[in-house]
């Protein structure tokens, strides 16, 4: 028997179903123009509305309606008080309605929670959602470290540190537009980033396990100015990321020495920044399961229908 999961993320609309051991997610990032960082909450939410209809009846084509047990949906960003966000009413609409259906149990986690679980069960490490463990949450939108504590079937998840300012998403995707590439930049950052050979970096001061990436925006620019070369900006703007995600990492590791830190979100799919962490023993989810994607959603559903 199966469940399924949805979301609906402002980058990517996702349905997925899960069995217990294995599963599959379709999605499909949402439509932005070239030279925009993003889409507004209201084009956002037009394009799952038109998108998501299309995943179901892939998903359904060969996933039988009567071996689903239960839906799982991501309803808000993060499982805190007044965290919300329209383009989560659709997947909430869709999966209400499947549910009802169906006759079926309808899940609501949220979309953080969601990732936590999407990395652990890739990265081959599901035993983890019932220990205390640390993990980031690097996203275009979300730049934040985590206490990850077991509640119930699910995971409560604590913010200890991360970007008091912009993101390190919004920061690769600020690159990539002064580079003139696609967005999300993220993949194309990484690719082009493999031709640098400088190892030029200006470092980001850590307070505790919080830092700012804001002014490492202005250097940036200042680097691609003197230089000129999109690699070696490409470059450079991923080993600032990369190393104020790795000290305030670092910082965390001292304060909870004997927990694992597990890394989910889009950001952490990057290789530069993967090999600058190697040394900190991480846990890296899939890359494919590193983006917004319904996985880890159907993941937690299947969780809270156990017998």
């Amino acid at each position: 028997m199966s469940v399924i999961g949805i979301d609906t993320s402002n980058y990517t609309t996702s349905i997925a179903c899960f069995d217990g051991e294995d599963g599959e997610n379709c999605s499909k990032l949402l439509p932005v123009k070239q030279g925009e960082l993003g889409l507004r909450q209201s084009d956002a939410v037009f394009a799952h509305i038109k998108g998501l209809p299309e995943l179901s009846s892939r998903l359904f084509s060969h996933v039988r309606g009567e071996e689903i047990t239960a839906v799982g949906v991501s309803t808000r960003p993060r499982a805190v008080e007044g965290s919300y966000m329209p383009c989560f009413l659709v997947g909430y609409s869709h999966g209400k309605l499947l549910a009802d259906t169906l006759g079926v149990p309808l899940i609501e986690v949220s979309h953080q929670q969601g990732h936590v679980a999407a990395a652990l069960w890739s990265a081959g490490h599901l035993e983890l959602m019932g220990e205390p463990h640390l993990a980031w949450h690097l996203s275009g939108g979300t730049t934040e470290l985590l206490l990850v504590e077991p509640d119930g079937r699910n995971v409560h998840c604590t913010k200890i540190g991360g970007t008091t300012d912009i993101s390190a998403g919004q920061l690769i995707d600020r690159t990539g537009q002064l580079l003139g590439l696609p967005f999300p930049s993220g993949k194309h950052l990484d690719l082009l980033s493999r031709e640098a050979r400088g190892k030029e970096i200006f470092k980001v001061k850590c307070s505790g396990m919080f830092f700012s990436l804001s002014g490492v925006q202005n250097k940036v620019q200042q680097f691609h100015e003197a230089h000129g070369i999109p690699a070696e900006t490409a470059a450079y703007a991923l080993r600032c990321v990369a190393g104020g995600v790795y000290a305030a990492s670092v910082q965390a590791l001292k304060a909870y020495p004997d927990l694992r830190i597990v890394f989910s979100g889009g950001v952490a799919s990057n290789s530069l920044l993967r090999q600058s962490l190697e040394p900190l023993d991480p846990i890296f989810a899939q890359p494919q399961f590193s983006t917004d994607n319904a996985m880890g959603v159907a993941i937690l559903a299947h969780r809270a229908t156990e017998d």
